[in-house]
Formats: C-alpha cells, structure tokens, sequence
C-alpha cells in the first residue's frame, strides 16, 4: 500500500511518497548514470526480458530489494513518479511487467512526464503487466496507479489490466490505492480490495492535508501523519493501514512504510529528500541528488545487517514502537531540530548520512540500556515477533 502527493503549482511542483511493503522488505536507494545500448541488447527486468532502448537516462531510485523496478525515483530531466497497487475488475496476469518495472523504464527513457505516461502506456499495451508483485507472497499480484510530475505539469495514471486512463494535474492531487479517475473508477474498481486497503480513508487525509501544504516541510510532516493522532491507532483487520505513517499488524491485511521520498522541482534549489530507511515518523529525511551518487554501504535485504542503515534504523524503529507514546517524542524533538537546520541550510548527502548513522549508534544505545514494555495489541505484537524471527532480529 502507499500514498502519493504531488502539488503542481505555474512555477514548481512538489511530490512526496510512502512506500508501503512487507515488514522486512528492506529498499535499496541506488543511482544509475546515463547511459547508450548496443542494438539488438535486451534487458532483463523483474519476471520478463524486453528490448533495451537506445538511450537511458541518469536515475536515482528507491527499489525493493528483490526486484529490478522501483516504487519511486526520479531522473536528470526532473521527471519523478511514483506508483500505487490498485485493485481492479480485469484479471491479473501470470507474468508481465511489474509496475514498479514501468515506473523505472519511464524514468530511464522520459525526457518529461508527458512522455513518461506514454512509455507507460506503450509498455503496457506491448508486454502487458502481471507476475508476482510481494516479497513474502509472490501470489500476491495488483494493478497500478501513477503520479507523474515534472517541473512544470503532472499527471495521474491508472490501469486495469492493459486498460489506462490519464487525468493532468493542477494543484494539490493524492493518490492512496484507489482508482480515482472518475469513469475509470466507476468501470474498473474493485470496492471490496479497496475498503480493506483504507484508502478512501488515507486519500481523504492527505489530500485535505496537501490543500494546506506548500513547502518540503509540509510534505514530509504529512508523510508522518497519524490521522491527527500522535501515534498509530491499530486493528485488527489491517493494523495501521488507515494512516500515511502506516504500520503493520493486522490479521488479514498488513503493510509498513518502509521508505519515504520529497523533491521540490523548478526552482533553482531543486532538490530530493529521502529517508532510506522506514517509518518516517521516527526517521531522518536526507538530501539527495542525481548527480551525486553516494555509497551507502551495503545493501539491506530481507536479513538483518548491523552495517546497513535501512537494518540500523530497523532495530531502532522496532524497540521504539514498542511504546511509542513514551519512546517516539523523545527522540523526533532531537530529529526535528536537525532536520529544521538541513531544510534551511542542506548539507552535503555524505555528511546527513553520516550523521544519521551516527544518530542511530547513540539512540540504540540510549535503547540498550532500557527495557520496553511492548504495550501494542496482541496481533501486531505477534506480526513483529514472526518477522524479528525470520530477520535474525532478536
């Protein structure tokens, strides 16, 4: 599950995005320079090998670790997307192309969000979109929905099946695991998937919120919404799936946000912020740039890593949450402050993820010498003690 924002304003646009996936589905922040092909290459992606292009462009993206696509990114040209699982009438295919498969090949060969819808929809119509899109339940297979911005205009597109429909963008527009073009939706919505995903809830919130949201700041205080709340309200069919912070728990639905994603676009302080790790109520947003690739250590997978920071911050995030209305003000207030500091005057992306790393080696610590009641409902304390099981995670 996620959800996606994106503000398209005459002279900027802004864009933010949640990534929801599976507890232990670490995302890989990754750059990939420009690049020329060799006629005739193919070019293997998640499930399905199609023809290369010519030419791909420089990419920075966010990318669970299994597969080849990515739930958002953006390239040199100010293109940034991101995309949503959405529950439709038409069936779902064996195999095919991901969409976080299209969403990357949109910003590898789009020069602007115009042309990024129609790679989309021509990729769509060529090999179609299908295949396993979970990480614990390859079974688990979706359609999708695309927010796309560049520095001047945006667009929604959704599909159902090879179907698509494209709606621009003006002002504030919110995406959240529903259809919403209109006759798309009245055609091709699956109102049932829809409901237990909550996403007439959270698309409700944040598009309220993004009315009265024009800065980074705003965005980022958005994606660790709560619903109004300080910290998560859970239950027991989806755990925390009813707000942008999501949190997993539930007995038959379950997602976490496990990475987070702002840029500002068209103004000459364009930037990217990424929090690379998950829960971005508890976590730092750094600045990034395509042109800058940084190395980030080694990759997170689905296994804990004590040198990675997607897994650092994991058993920082995971002790916290235990009692976050003790433990999560304690910490954020530290963080804010950083964050103010980073937004008024950026650092260079190798010293905010320096710093974050620092950051988590003192507060896990801080943790290691406290002993936290886990005051959650039973369900969700017993989702978490199965993924720290099958994590290594102790």
């Amino acid at each position: 599950m996620c959800d996606t924002i994106a503000i398209v304003q005459s002279r900027r646009t802004l864009f933010a995005k949640n990534s929801d996936r599976d507890g232990n589905e670490a995302q890989v922040l990754e750059w990939h320079p420009r690049r020329t092909h060799d006629p005739g290459t193919e070019l293997r992606c998640t499930w399905i090998s199609i023809p290369q292009a010519p030419r791909t462009n420089a990419v920075l993206i966010s990318r669970p670790f299994w597969m080849w696509g990515a739930e958002m990114g953006a390239n040199e040209h100010g293109v940034v997307i991101g995309n949503e699982a959405v529950f439709t009438t038409q069936p779902t295919a064996a195999t095919g192309l991901l969409g976080m498969d299209m969403l990357r090949l949109a910003l590898e060969r789009a020069d602007s969000a115009r042309e990024a819808c129609d790679v989309i929809t021509r990729l769509l119509l060529a090999h179609g979109q299908g295949g396993g899109c979970g990480h614990e339940d390859r079974g688990f297979t979706y359609h999708n929905s695309y927010l796309i911005v560049d520095r001047r205009e945006g667009y929604v597109l959704e599909t159902a099946g090879r179907l698509w429909a494209v709606e621009p963008i003006r002002g504030p527009r919110t995406i959240s695991n529903g259809l919403t073009i209109p006759r798309f939706r009245r055609e091709h919505a699956r109102w049932l998937y829809g409901f237990a995903a909550s996403c007439e809830l959270r698309r409700s919130r944040t598009q309220r919120l993004a009315r009265n949201t024009d800065s980074a700041a705003g965005l980022m205080a958005l994606l660790r919404d709560y619903g109004g709340r300080e910290t998560p309200r859970y239950n027991w069919f989806n755990g925390g799936m009813t707000s942008p912070c999501m949190h997993a728990g539930g007995l038959v639905a379950a997602s976490q946000t496990t990475a987070s994603w702002v840029s500002e676009l068209g103004s000459e302080n364009e930037r990217h912020w990424v929090t690379a790790t998950s829960i971005p109520s508890l976590s730092l947003f750094k600045p990034v740039s395509i042109g800058a690739p940084q190395d980030l250590g080694p990759a997170p997978g689905d296994q804990n890593d004590p040198d990675s920071l997607w897994w650092k911050h994991e058993r920082f995030a995971r002790r916290v949450m235990r009692d976050p209305s003790q433990w999560l003000p304690s910490f954020s207030a530290e963080r804010d402050a950083i964050e103010a500091s980073w937004l008024a005057s950026p650092p260079s992306s190798r010293e905010a993820f320096a710093l974050h790393h620092d950051l988590l080696d003192r507060w896990n610590a801080r943790l290691d010498e406290t002993e936290i009641a886990d005051r959650r409902p039973w369900y969700v304390r017993r989702y978490w003690a199965k993924r720290d099981r099958a994590a290594g995670l102790a």
